[in-house]
């Protein structure tokens, strides 16, 4: 990868890792804890549908699923450099892989995310 894009790329690893520390757990405790405890009553099908087809609600789903994507792909490509201490000459190809994979996994999610209705 060429220095030019290497800030970009940790701003995507920073962003990625807040919204995974901050938003997560509070998913976590809703979706795997208070709603099958019955702690919270759970939505209806119809108010949750009509909360995720409201497009703030997408843009929220977007960068919940976009950031952290990217956070894991830089993770992932420098735990492989030190795991398998790779030579400079093999970098690129697996970097391309981790943040093909990331951006992959965003254009699911944004197709996903637009047809949803």
């Amino acid at each position: 990868m060429t220095k030019g894009i290497t800030p970009f790329l940790w701003f995507l690893f920073g962003a990625g890792g807040m919204i995974s520390a901050l938003l997560f757990p509070v998913h976590i405790l809703l979706i795997g804890l208070a709603f099958p405890l019955g702690w919270l009553d759970a939505p209806d099908y119809e108010s949750l549908r009509s909360l995720v087809i409201h497009p703030i609600t997408r843009l929220y789903l977007f960068v919940f699923i976009f950031f952290p994507l990217f956070h894991w792909a830089h993770r992932f490509r420098y735990t492989i450099y030190d795991l398998f201490q790779v030579k400079h000459g093999a970098q690129q190809p697996i970097a391309l892989l981790c943040y093909g994979a990331a951006l992959l996994g965003t254009i699911i999610a944004a197709y996903t995310l637009l047809t949803i209705g």
